[in-house]
């Protein structure tokens, strides 16, 4: 029943991710072009639809026809498999773009219950869970974008730090040595963020954006732990070097383009947290 319960919950909130994001982009190039800044025309054609209406008016809708959808249209996966991924009234291709969000979502709710490493005994450890799993929406929404559009949002950026301050607060607050948790959590931050602080200092925005940073903060003040912050770091460069070779020798990737970080460093973190623990007590047996 808790996994029919996660895996229906993390369908419905990766459709509600899916929809989200396409209204964040439509926003955002409203307010570029607002601001007189760059945006792509053609794309705002399509995407101005969805700024017309206030949020309890807003429903989903073809961007193509401007169908608006039926709830049985809405059925996350189910929807869009019946439909064969078009439209049904101008049977169009949807993309696939929201069934891989949907199925992101539900396998992260149905892992991170499935493998959560801490035991579900207190309040405190039941309020980490609960933190972790709202951070996965929000994981899910600057994967998505970033993927997309090469752009980690702000607004979810500071949301994703302000549930890490919540968490490390919580780890603080359960220690039983308060000083050695606030270095861990310090050396956490440090990892994930100053680490590309530096880099971005150091080539002055070239290699790397402020968007990353940002995102490093909220990770590493989640993991609150400087180990599972170079696990995170470490998954992170290894899933990433896993999907840029096969795409450089397959040419689909050139050795100019610019490749998001930001899926990535949300991979390696919920590796992290999820199996580091067990990484962790795995190799201390080894030194023992």
């Amino acid at each position: 029943m808790i996994y029919a319960i996660l895996i229906t919950t993390g369908l419905c909130f990766g459709s509600f991710v899916g929809a989200l994001t396409w209204r964040i982009r439509a926003r955002q190039l409203a307010q570029d072009k607002s601001e007189k800044e760059y945006y792509d025309k053609n794309e705002y054609r399509i995407l101005k639809k969805l700024t017309k209406a206030d949020v309890l008016n807003d429903r989903s809708q073809c961007l193509h026809c401007e169908y608006q959808l039926q709830w049985y249209d809405l059925i996350p996966l189910f929807s869009w498999l019946s439909l064969k991924g078009r439209c049904r009234s101008c049977h169009q291709k949807i993309g696939s773009f929201e069934p891989i969000i949907e199925l992101s979502m539900m396998a992260f709710f149905v892992i991170s219950y499935a493998f959560w490493p801490y035991a579900l005994t207190n309040i405190l450890e039941i309020s980490r869970f609960i933190a972790w799993i709202i951070s996965g929406i929000i994981f899910g929404i600057l994967a998505s974008y970033d993927a997309k559009w090469f752009l980690l949002p702000d607004r979810f950026n500071y949301y994703l730090i302000c549930l890490g301050v919540i968490v490390s607060g919580l780890v603080i607050f359960g220690s039983q040595d308060v000083l050695s948790s606030i270095f861990s959590i310090a050396g956490s931050v440090f990892i994930l963020s100053g680490f590309y602080l530096l880099l971005y200092l150091v080539s002055k925005g070239r290699w790397i954006g402020l968007g990353d940073i940002k995102l490093g903060l909220g990770l590493a003040l989640l993991l609150a732990d400087w180990r599972l912050a170079f696990i995170a770091l470490f998954a992170a460069n290894m899933v990433g070097t896993l999907f840029v070779i096969p795409g450089m020798i397959t040419g689909k990737i050139k050795r100019t383009q610019h490749v998001p970080f930001g899926p990535f460093l949300i991979i390696g973190t919920i590796i992290a947290q999820i199996t580091g623990i067990y990484i962790i007590n795995m190799y201390m047996s080894i030194l023992v």
